[in-house]
């Protein structure tokens, strides 16, 4: 789980309008930022499987996140690969 402030501060620099909470940018930043987080603990735990299970349940959500914007609208979905850093 991210801190309060960090998942609020993700939400702010990606939400597109102002009580924007839910929109698939902001959703796939914030599976992004604990992708990230559960593989650094991955790296020390190399046979926590159980983490290992929600990562790779995390990367498929993420995965299908970005299919959907890409359908959708590609202007948005190539600036938040942008945003993110992520390759196509």
């Amino acid at each position: 789980m991210l801190p309060t402030e960090k998942k609020e501060n993700i939400i702010k620099n990606h939400k597109l309008h102002k009580t924007d909470t839910g929109s698939p940018e902001v959703q796939i930043a914030l599976l992004s930022e604990n992708i990230e987080k559960i593989l650094s603990h991955l790296k020390k735990h190399s046979k926590d499987t159980h983490s290992r299970r929600g990562l790779l349940k995390m990367v498929i959500k993420r995965r299908r996140l970005l299919k959907y914007l890409e359908k959708e609208d590609s202007k948005r979905y190539k600036s938040i690969l942008k945003k993110i850093g992520l390759k196509k």
